[in-house]
C-alpha cells in the first residue's frame, strides 16, 4: 500500500515538475519493479515461516526447538549467500585478467609476454633470454624495450603491489660474479624491480625474489624446456580485501 501511494505521489511531483515523459515513465517504472521485488520478498518470507511453522507442527517441536530451526535455516542461508559472494569475486578476479591478457595481446602474439593465472595469482612471465644476456643481470636494449612494453600497459594498475620472480633452469652457471643460479635469479629480478622504479612505479609497491631452478613450469630435460624455466614473474599479488573472509576469524 506504501509503494503504491509512493508511486502515485511521485507520477504527481514528476509531472508537475516539468520531467521528459521518457524519464517520467522510468521513474514509475522503477518504482512499480521496486513495490513488485518487496511484495515477492514478502511473500517469499511468509512462505518460510509457513514451511517452518507446518515442519515443527509435523515434529511436535517446542517454542525453542522452533526457534533453532528457524536460527539454523537462516544460517544456512547466511552461508549461501556467502558462497554467491565469493563466486562473484572469483569471477570478477576471472574477468579482469581476461581484460588484462586482451590487453597484452600483442605482446603475446610476438613471444615477449605470456598472460598465465597459477596458484592463484595472475602472472606476466617474460623469456630470460629476452631481456638478459646468458649469465649475466643488466637488461639488454631489447630488454629494456620489451620491459617498457610491457609497463606501459601496467602503469594504469601502480596502485597495485608486485612481486617479480626471477628463475633459472637446472644448468650451473659458470661466472665468478654469481656464485650459484639463486643469485642470479634474484639478481635479475632486482634489475626490474629497480626499472619499474624508474619509470614511476612506486618503490613501496614492488619486490623481488629469485627462485633458481627451484621452480620450474617444465621438466628440465630438453634445450625447449629449460628456455620455458629462464624466466622472469611480474606477479600482481591480491588485495586482500577481493579474498573471502575465513570463517570464525577476525577482520
Amino acid at each position: 500500500m506504501r509503494i503504491a501511494l509512493a508511486c502515485t505521489l511521485a507520477a504527481v511531483l514528476i509531472a508537475g515538475c516539468g520531467v521528459k515523459k521518457e524519464t517520467h515513465q522510468k521513474v514509475l517504472d522503477d518504482l512499480t519493479a521496486t513495490q513488485g521485488e518487496l511484495e515477492a520478498t514478502r511473500k517469499e518470507r511468509d512462505r518460510l515461516k509457513t514451511e517452518n511453522d507446518a515442519l515443527a507442527e509435523k515434529l511436535g517441536l517446542s517454542d525453542k526447538e522452533r526457534g533453532k530451526l528457524v536460527k539454523d535455516r537462516e544460517a544456512s542461508e547466511a552461508e549461501l549467500a556467502e558462497l554467491r559472494k565469493q563466486r562473484e569475486a572469483a569471477e570478477k578476479r576471472l574477468q579482469a585478467f581476461r581484460d588484462l591478457k586482451q590487453r597484452f595481446a600483442k605482446l603475446v602474439d610476438t613471444g615477449k609476454l605470456k598472460v598465465v593465472f597459477r596458484k592463484g595469482q595472475m602472472i606476466l612471465e617474460l623469456p630470460s633470454g629476452i631481456l638478459f644476456p646468458s649469465g649475466q643481470a643488466e637488461l639488454t636494449p631489447a630488454g629494456q624495450t620489451a620491459l617498457s612494453e610491457v609497463l606501459n600497459v601496467l602503469a594504469e594498475f601502480k596502485d597495485r603491489r608486485f612481486a617479480i620472480a626471477g628463475h633459472t633452469d637446472t644448468d650451473r652457471i659458470k661466472s665468478k660474479k654469481f656464485k650459484s643460479n639463486w643469485e642470479l635469479s634474484t639478481a635479475r629480478a632486482l634489475t626490474v624491480v629497480q626499472f619499474m622504479i624508474q619509470a614511476g612505479f612506486p618503490a613501496t609497491n614492488v619486490s623481488a625474489v629469485g627462485f633458481g631452478e627451484f621452480d620450474p613450469v617444465a621438466a628440465n630435460d630438453t634445450e625447449a624446456n629449460k628456455q620455458l624455466n629462464r624466466r622472469i614473474e611480474i606477479i600482481l599479488v591480491p588485495d586482500l580485501s577481493e579474498l573471502p573472509t575465513l570463517t570464525g576469524t577476525e577482520p
